[in-house]
């Protein structure tokens, strides 16, 4: 099938790369030129473990192509896929749709025949049939319908997600899409892979429930870390204890210093205002919002209580970790934007590494100091704070660690470490949820 996918950002780039895996001729169309010439010189974007090679083997092989101009893969597509960002709008937290709109108009001018168009962005209930309507408003003689189709891909692990995911759920009112989304997603079928048809603005729905879910599973695991931290509790074994009721699962329940990334902050928020907007608010996820920005801002003070003063004032801080998760260079709502700047308020030198994220963190965090490695980072340094779990940092040379120190403080906010474990190498070691953890209240 011909698919044209409108955006290379994250989602678009990731599921173009994986529908062309599966056979499909793709184009993915950005107005970016500076991206487009990226691609084309064989360049990733955006860092994912595995794209670059997905990406070149399809372009080698004819079925996956880069264009600025979008027009004639438009008009010869099966299925046109909208996957442009929807960020949060300034001032009122909804997601702003702007490019969505632009993207459906664009699409109105250049389709023929009948044609599927795919809203593959996160977007709220009813966006479907703003899209319809703006189309059919453009192009009355246009033959086409509006489907939804929902991501679920985790950075850093997206491109298995792509191909080997939970369910894939499709929202259509046209029954003539069906065949045409079935078609897509055929080489699914050897998985076995559930694929979900449902309304639209139900797939829509499902998006945004889901990582409001999520989301709300670790802000509940985040809390229950500070009770176990004043009950002597392990929060770790606690997880492990409910996580293993199959009613429950064990996944999103690792404690740590609040959720960020691309998808939750924004897509919490909006759930919020539009049920909110549709008289049904959602209290169990505007308290998670609350609690997820209160947690990340606070997590300054555990780097104080670790160094038992009340400022940082001629203290040098080292961050281990800057993007919101290990195996991606996103930078967007990561703990580190609240913590960094905090610690400097506070009158701390920081001093940071992260192996993906420092090139979009330079645009991003004032007056920190960029170091080449981890134990760069570490050396005169008063404290180490681990802020994302990258693998490299899970087994550091702690003797060197403790030497390059001033003094062998670590702050754990991932709780890589076992605390019996630093205590006998001498370290004066606090995590998340666990009785030898800093202490708060």
């Amino acid at each position: 099938m011909r698919v044209a996918m409108i955006g290379t950002g994250y989602v678009g780039l990731v599921s173009g790369a994986c529908f062309a895996d599966f056979g499909h001729i793709v184009t993915c169309v950005d107005k970016d030129a500076s991206k487009i010439d990226q691609l084309n010189a064989g360049r990733m974007p955006i860092y994912e473990p595995g794209l670059e090679d997905l990406v070149a083997a399809n372009v080698r092989d004819g079925r996956l192509s880069f264009a600025l101009d979008g027009g004639e893969a438009i008009r010869a597509a099966d299925a046109v896929f909208i996957a442009v960002g929807t960020p949060s709008r300034r001032g009122d937290g909804h997601a702003d749709l702007s490019y969505v709109y632009a993207a459906a108009e664009e699409i109105a001018d250049l389709i023929q025949g009948f044609t599927v168009i795919v809203t593959k962005s996160t977007v709220p209930v009813g966006t479907g049939d703003e899209i319809e309507r703006i189309i059919r408003a453009r192009r009355p003689d246009a033959d086409f319908a509006v489907v939804s189709n929902p991501e679920f891909l985790r950075e850093g692990a997206a491109i298995s997600d792509f191909k080997r995911p939970d369910r894939v759920v499709v929202g259509l009112e046209d029954e003539r899409a069906r065949p045409i989304m079935a078609e897509l997603y055929r080489p699914l079928n050897l998985n076995e892979t559930p694929i979900l048809f449902t309304g639209r603005r139900t797939s829509e729905l499902t998006k945004y429930a889901a990582n409001a879910f999520l989301a709300l599973k670790i802000t509940f695991i985040n809390e229950v870390a500070d009770l176990c931290e004043n009950l002597g509790a392990d929060v770790q074994q606690v997880a492990r204890g409910i996580g293993l009721d199959n009613r429950i699962g064990s996944k999103f329940l690792h404690a740590g210093p609040g959720y960020g990334g691309s998808c939750f902050p924004k897509d919490t928020l909006a759930l919020v205002r539009t049920a909110t907007d549709a008289g049904a608010p959602l209290r169990l996820i505007e308290t998670t919002v609350e609690v997820n920005d209160a947690r990340k801002k606070a997590m300054a003070d555990r780097v104080v209580a670790a160094l038992g003063g009340t400022d940082l004032k001629g203290k040098t801080v080292a961050l281990l970790g800057l993007t919101f998760k290990p195996n991606t260079d996103d930078m967007r709502d990561a703990p580190s934007l609240d913590v960094a700047p905090a610690l400097i308020a506070k009158g701390a030198t920081v001093q940071a590494f992260d192996p993906e994220g420092m090139h979009e963190a330079a645009k991003l965090l004032d007056g920190v100091v960029f170091r080449d490695g981890p134990y760069d980072a570490v050396e005169g340094a008063d404290v180490v704070v681990i802020l994302t779990e990258w693998d490299q940092f899970r087994a550091l040379d702690l003797d060197r660690v403790k030497l390059l120190l001033k003094q062998p403080v670590m702050v754990d906010l991932r709780n890589v470490y076992r605390p019996e474990d630093m205590k006998a190498r001498g370290f004066h070691y606090s995590s998340i949820g666990r009785p030898e953890g800093v202490r708060q209240g």
